[in-house]
C-alpha cells in the first residue's frame, strides 16, 4: 500500500458551482450568493486539492452578491475578495484547504498591522512567527527565527510588494504558501526554483486597513448538520489610545489600581501582541519583544498551562536557534551529528546560556486572550521578567493579579474585550 499517494491526490468535488444563503425573517429575505472558485492549473480547471485531510472534498466561494445587514451590523460587501479569490501565480502542489485558510488567518491579522512591512508566518492556522521591521527582508527574517522549527512548510504572507532581497530570503527556506499584494522583477524567477511553492497574489491587499472593523458571518458546522452562525471578530482596541488602566474594585468597595502604566515603547508591544492574539486559537497567551514574537501559546485548556507552553516555547525555540547559529543543525540533531557525548555536551552548553537568559522573555509583554482568574498565570511570566501585560479584565479576583503586577513592578492595561477565537 502506497501511503505517500493519498497526499499526491487531487479530489474531484462535488459541491456546486453556485451556492446560496438566505437569512429570512418574515417577508424580509436577505440572500448571500456565492461562485466556486477554480484556477487553471497544469492546462486544467481545478478547485482546492482536498479539505482539511485527503479524502476530504472541499471548495472554496466568493461572495458574488448580497448585502446582509443584521442588528448594527453591516457585513463585508462582494467583490473585496481576499484569500477567497487569490491569483494563483505559482501553483506548486495544488492548493488544499489548509493553504487557503492559513493565508486567511495570516491576513485576518495583517489587516490591523499594514502601517509598516510585516511578515506573518502561520502554521495549522496559528501564527508561529509575527514581526515588524524597517525592510521586508528583515521582517520576514525575523520572523523565521521567532519559530524557525514551526516555519518549515508554512504560510508566509507579506503587506509589501515582494522585492529580490526577500525573495531570496524565503527561497533558502522550505515555505508552502507565499501570499503578497505584488511580487517585483525577477521574483517569480526565483521561486519558479521552488516547484511546490503556492505563490498568490491578492492585490486587494492593500486595503486590508479598510477591513479592520469589517465583519463577516462566521459558520461553524454541527456534527448533525446544523450551524452555529456568529459574526466575525474584530478587536476594539487598535491603538493605544484604546487600553485602559488596570483597576477594579472589590465588594468590600476596595479600589486597587495598577501602579505603573506602560512605557512608550511597552504600549507598541501591547498593542502588536494584542492585535496579533485577534488570530490565535484559545486559550492563548503570547509573549512578544520589540515588535517580534517571542512565545506563542495556543489551545490549551487552562491559562497557567498556556502560559507555561508559551515560555517553554520560547526557551525551546532560543535553544535551537542558536544551535543552528552555531553549529548549522537543529537542536534535537545535536547527538546524531556530533555523538552522544560530545552532543550531549554542547546541549548542555545552550540550555545554560538559554537559561541565563530566561528564553530571551525579561523585558517582553505577556499577552492574554481572556482574563487571568487568578495571579497564577500573570506569575509565570512575571517570573521570566516580563514588564508589561495586557488582558481583558473583569475576573471576580481582578484585584489579586493587579497586587501581583504592584509587587513586581509590572505595568498591566485591560481591553474590557475578550478575544477568544475557536
Amino acid at each position: 500500500m502506497d501511503l505517500k499517494a493519498a497526499y499526491r491526490t487531487i479530489m474531484d468535488d462535488h459541491f456546486t458551482p453556485e451556492m446560496e444563503i438566505s437569512f429570512i425573517d418574515g417577508e424580509k429575505r436577505q440572500t448571500l450568493r456565492y461562485e466556486k472558485v477554480s484556477w487553471v492549473i497544469d492546462g486544467e480547471q481545478k478547485g482546492l486539492r482536498y479539505g482539511e485531510n485527503p479524502g476530504q472534498e472541499a471548495a472554496v466561494y466568493k461572495l458574488v452578491n448580497g448585502n446582509l445587514v443584521l442588528g448594527d451590523t453591516e457585513t463585508i460587501l462582494p467583490g473585496h475578495w481576499l484569500a477567497s479569490d487569490p491569483e494563483l501565480l505559482q501553483s506548486g502542489k495544488h492548493p488544499g484547504k489548509t493553504n487557503l485558510t492559513d493565508a486567511d488567518n495570516a491576513l485576518n491579522i495583517m489587516r490591523y498591522l499594514m502601517d509598516t512591512p510585516c511578515a506573518i508566518i502561520v502554521k495549522h492556522n496559528n501564527p508561529c512567527g509575527v514581526a515588524r521591521a524597517e525592510t521586508l527582508a528583515e521582517a520576514f527574517e525575523k520572523a523565521y527565527r521567532a519559530d524557525r522549527v514551526a516555519a518549515f512548510g508554512g504560510c508566509v504572507a507579506f503587506n509589501r510588494e515582494v522585492d529580490v532581497d526577500t525573495a531570496k530570503a524565503v527561497a533558502e527556506n522550505y515555505m508552502e504558501v507565499v501570499v503578497a499584494p505584488e511580487f517585483s522583477p525577477g521574483v517569480m524567477e526565483i521561486f519558479a526554483e521552488k516547484k511546490n511553492l503556492r505563490v498568490m497574489r491578492i492585490r486587494n491587499m492593500a486595503r486590508l486597513s479598510d477591513f479592520a472593523a469589517k465583519r463577516c458571518v462566521d459558520f461553524k458546522s454541527l456534527i448533525d448538520g446544523g450551524i452555529v452562525a456568529q459574526m466575525s471578530f474584530v478587536p476594539t482596541v487598535r491603538e493605544v489610545s484604546g487600553f485602559m488602566p488596570a483597576e477594579c474594585v472589590r465588594k468590600d468597595g476596595t479600589v486597587h489600581r495598577i501602579s505603573r502604566m506602560p512605557t512608550a515603547s511597552e504600549y507598541e508591544d501591547l498593542l502588536f501582541g494584542w492585535l496579533v492574539e485577534s488570530g490565535v486559537t484559545s486559550n492563548s497567551v503570547l509573549y512578544v519583544k520589540d515588535g517580534v514574537t517571542v512565545g506563542i501559546g495556543t489551545g490549551e485548556q487552562d491559562r497557567v498551562g498556556v502560559a507555561e507552553i508559551a515560555r517553554d516555547k520560547a526557551y525551546r525555540k532560543r535553544a535551537d536557534l542558536i544551535c543552528w547559529d552555531r553549529y548549522g543543525v537543529a537542536y534535537n540533531d545535536m547527538v546524531l551529528k556530533f555523538g552522544e557525548k560530545d552532543g550531549a555536551s554542547k546541549r548542555m552548553e545552550i540550555d545554560e546560556e538559554v537559561n541565563a537568559i530566561r528564553g530571551g522573555l525579561p523585558g517582553c509583554a505577556m499577552v492574554s486572550d481572556a482574563f487571568f482568574p487568578f495571579r497564577d498565570g500573570a506569575e509565570v511570566g512575571i517570573r521570566e521578567g516580563i514588564t508589561s501585560i495586557v488582558q481583558p479584565g473583569g475576573a471576580l479576583r481582578d484585584w489579586d493579579v493587579i497586587d501581583c503586577c504592584n509587587e513586581a513592578g509590572v505595568a498591566m492595561v485591560f481591553t474590557g474585550q475578550r478575544s477568544f477565537k475557536h
